[in-house]
């Protein structure tokens, strides 16, 4: 129990001290450990590393701009439907008032 507390320390210490030099290594380690799973945290590496080879980021921070970009267009759609909604109604109240106007004269 005792060498476990001292590595998670070392670990911890070189993690948090900037020591670790790729981030695409950190999550697979993470894995290993607590899983014990090294088909898992080997292909979780690999696909790290493809991903940044492929688009220049990591794993996170592409998934974090498709999530932005996604809400972006959402946004984009919402803000739409309600500008057509506003000129609809308001456009709807200026034929009503129209249609008043004539039916009096």
């Amino acid at each position: 129990m005792g060498i476990n507390k001292l590595l998670i320390c070392i670990l911890m210490g070189i993690i948090l001290s900037g020591c670790a030099q790729s981030t695409a290594m950190l999550g697979p380690a993470i894995t290993l450990a607590s899983s014990g799973n090294v088909s898992q945290a080997g292909l979780t590496f690999f696909t790290n590393k493809a991903v940044e080879k492929e688009t220049g980021m990591d794993t996170v921070a592409f998934v974090s701009n498709k999530i932005d970009e996604q809400n972006s267009k959402t946004k984009l759609k919402r803000e739409f439907k309600n500008m057509v909604e506003i000129n609809f109604l308001k456009t709807r109240e200026k034929l009503i008032s129209q249609d008043k106007s004539n039916t009096f004269n």
